[in-house]
């Protein structure tokens, strides 16, 4: 039996794809194609993929003449699956001439005609419609989010809103926004079809209520709420309005901190007893106006660390904090919870004292060890007590990693879904609810 082996995303499936496919599989005897994730498709700077992993690997399944369907989730896969699969031919697109030229040590590789006129592209830029972004605050978050943006095709900002006007015209020195308001209700009224929320977080329960009876999806930074209720209430209403809304933590839409997160359901640390993951900053130092700082290291940074435990270790049955405070706000804090499976969680956040920003998460057979800055992963390696079994896997993290969390959040949005498997309601509920267990005293 002749087996033929090839690669793609499949977004959009169209006659290119299938011609291909079709030319790929006369070619042997049995045919097996991989599916790219969603999360490594992420990782080469594709951010513009319109269907979901599951709906592209499902189009592929259709084929009657496809004989094996697998999932695409790194670099040095396709080497892997050659071997393992026996392949006698790997077939790719001619646009990837050469390319793929070092694969001829593991199997032949054909380089095959597309056909032209066609493409996934194409598609994309005839069908699609840009999702409508207003911005709601104009500070450096915003300018973050802008800058960001233009690697997101498909999504564009249309509208900004602050009630001071110089701070939008610093804004619009470096980005072009057609549309200003310094009235929350004129935005609300615009055509916008989402909002991005960076305002001063004693704002966002309002402006996020108000967004979402408004018919608006909601991007708000974190923490969502600061009081007991809100996020509850607010999540409640989103459903009821049938609008999404996410908190904006970049790290959970990370290429390779969700591939962390699928590599530890392998058990290759095995029992996980304790995560420990710290996030400090010295906000004085790097000019942060005194406003924002007040609101305390808690407030600012607890979602970063807690989201990694909360994401490992799953619902928290109690929540112990060891705060320092200078007499206005904490100036750093460490959060100690206790988890159902028995897993113990360490977060330890700071503006006024630094340390090093790494994560661990320690097991029965090994731990897995994040460098600084975890938060922005880009590589983590598996350590064992035999130092020859130990290894590491590597990710692209480009930018300030929001590409990922804009990209996460235009797809839902096409899709007409209202959650996110990579930040559920559950994961924000809990996050949130480590911050609003410390306001609450």
């Amino acid at each position: 039996m002749k087996k033929i082996i090839t690669y793609g995303t499949y977004d959009m499936l169209h006659i290119g794809h299938i011609n291909l496919l079709t030319r790929a599989k006369a070619r042997g005897d049995y045919l097996v194609v991989g599916v790219t994730s969603d999360d490594y498709d992420r990782s080469r700077g594709k951010l513009n993929v319109v269907e979901s992993q599951e709906t592209r690997m499902n189009a592929i399944r259709q084929l009657d003449f496809v004989d094996e369907v697998i999932i695409e989730t790194h670099k040095s896969q396709k080497e892997e699956d050659m071997v393992a699969y026996e392949v006698d031919e790997f077939v790719i697109g001619d646009d990837w001439v050469g390319k793929f030229d070092y694969l001829n040590e593991f199997t032949k590789v054909i380089y095959l005609a597309r056909t032209k006129g066609i493409s996934s592209t194409k598609l994309r830029n005839e069908k699609i419609t840009p999702i409508r972004i207003g911005i709601v605050g104009a500070n450096g978050d915003a300018r973050r989010f802008l800058r960001e943006l233009k690697y997101v095709d498909f999504v564009d900002a249309t509208h900004i809103y602050s009630e001071k006007k110089k701070r939008i015209e610093k804004v619009l020195e470096k980005h072009d926004i057609e549309n200003i308001s310094l009235d929350y209700e004129e935005l609300l009224e615009s055509d916008v079809d989402a909002l991005y929320i960076c305002t001063d977080m004693d704002e966002h329960y309002e402006q996020i209520k108000m967004a979402l009876k408004r018919g608006k999806h909601v991007l708000c930074e974190n923490p969502l709420v600061l009081k007991d209720g809100e996020a509850e209430e607010l999540f409640k209403l989103a459903k009821k309005e049938n609008k999404l809304l996410l908190m904006a933590l970049k790290t959970a839409f990370a290429p390779a901190f969700n591939k962390l997160l699928e590599e530890l359901k392998n058990n290759r640390i095995g029992k996980i007893k304790e995560v420990r993951s710290s996030f400090t900053s010295l906000y004085g130092e790097r000019g942060f106006p005194k406003k924002y700082i007040k609101h305390g290291a808690t407030n600012l940074l607890m979602s970063y660390p807690s989201l990694i435990i909360q994401k490992v270790a799953g619902e928290s049955k109690s929540v112990t904090f060891f705060d320092q405070h200078n007499g206005k706000y904490d100036v750093s804090n460490r959060a100690i919870t206790t988890h159902k499976n028995g897993v113990i969680g360490i977060a330890t956040v700071g503006i006024g004292m630094k340390t090093e920003g790494h994560a661990i998460i320690a097991g029965t057979k090994g731990y897995v060890y994040i460098p600084a800055p975890w938060w922005l992963t880009k590589e983590f390696y598996f350590k064992f007590e035999d130092e020859h079994k130990e290894f590491k896997f590597e990710y692209e993290f480009d930018g300030d990693g929001l590409r990922y969390m804009i990209s996460e959040f235009a797809s839902l949005i096409r899709q007409g879904k209202i959650e996110s498997s990579r930040l559920t309601i559950d994961d924000m509920l809990e996050l949130n609810g480590v911050v609003v267990a410390y306001n609450r005293g």
